[in-house]
């Protein structure tokens, strides 16, 4: 009687397809452990900017309207811009400072380049997981806008076009974080609070998040100089696409600013990012 001796099944072999899911997966995983301390983080600022500028000020009689009398309320204008500027905000913090620490002092960033993907890969999947984090802030911020505000000051916003609210949340967050991995792999980690002081606040108020772009034309200067803030095109898409009757960009603009940062700063990173992982 013969004994048939069943052979251990082979071990699976690792692809790209299914590394790079791996990675994605503990992305997931860890934004679902720190996703309290994500929500708070995200919503701060703009609830803040909010509950005083649409709830507290028409309440003491100074929430004038923007565009006069009839005109559009400041949470009209505002809503695009906030929501731009958490998807900005976000997806750059989301990869610029895990990045510092993997690089200068924790180096697990050895450990990632031993997978079997290329480094160039491995850069693009944190631009990914960032860009996602940065679209949950930007989604966040929808209801707080939307529903803090003094009475007659609501925000009038519709979705006119769907291809390009998803276009511009998309692809700009993608912009946001292959540039967050570019200063992350070029920035002394010792000077980042430069980066607050030098990068993300005048991005922040200079970035069309309260006002219009159309609305600097008196000061000339200062619109041209703003056409090179990333989070001007996407707060002018955004008020494209929810609030149309406000003067904005036309759409070629805006989408070929975006399109084309997101490959300028994708090719720039992940070569910054290569070479700062091999050396």
């Amino acid at each position: 009687m013969s004994v048939t001796v069943l052979a251990p099944p082979p071990p699976a072999r690792a692809t790209v397809p299914r590394t790079f899911a791996a990675m994605m997966a503990r992305e997931a995983r860890v934004m679902r452990k720190n996703f309290l301390s994500t929500f708070v983080r995200v919503l701060v600022q703009p609830v803040m900017f909010v509950f005083v500028f649409a709830y507290v000020l028409p309440k003491l009689g100074g929430g004038a309207m923007a565009g006069g009398p009839g005109g559009p309320t400041f949470s009209t204008i505002l809503l695009p811009g906030l929501v731009g500027s958490s998807i900005i905000m976000q997806a750059m913090m989301a990869v610029i400072f895990p990045l510092m620490m993997e690089l200068n002092w924790q180096k697990s960033i050895t450990d990632r380049a031993l997978a079997p993907v290329p480094v160039p890969l491995l850069a693009v999947q944190k631009i990914i997981a960032a860009a996602v984090q940065g679209l949950i802030g930007g989604l966040l911020v929808f209801p707080a806008v939307l529903f803090i505000h003094a009475d007659g000051q609501s925000p009038e916003v519709h979705v006119d076009n769907w291809p390009v609210l998803i276009a511009v949340m998309v692809v700009g967050a993608l912009m946001s974080a292959s540039g967050g991995l570019l200063l992350g792999t070029l920035m002394n980690p010792q000077k980042v609070q430069m980066l607050f002081a030098m990068v993300l606040l005048p991005m922040t108020m200079l970035g069309c998040v309260y006002y219009p772009w159309s609305a600097l034309d008196n000061i000339r200067w200062l619109q041209i100089l703003s056409l090179f803030n990333p989070l001007v095109y996407v707060s002018e898409g955004l008020r494209s696409a929810l609030t149309p009757e406000i003067p904005h960009m036309p759409v070629w603009a805006f989408m070929l600013a975006i399109v084309g940062g997101t490959v300028l700063l994708t090719w720039g990173a992940t070569r910054t990012f290569t070479k700062r992982v091999l050396t």
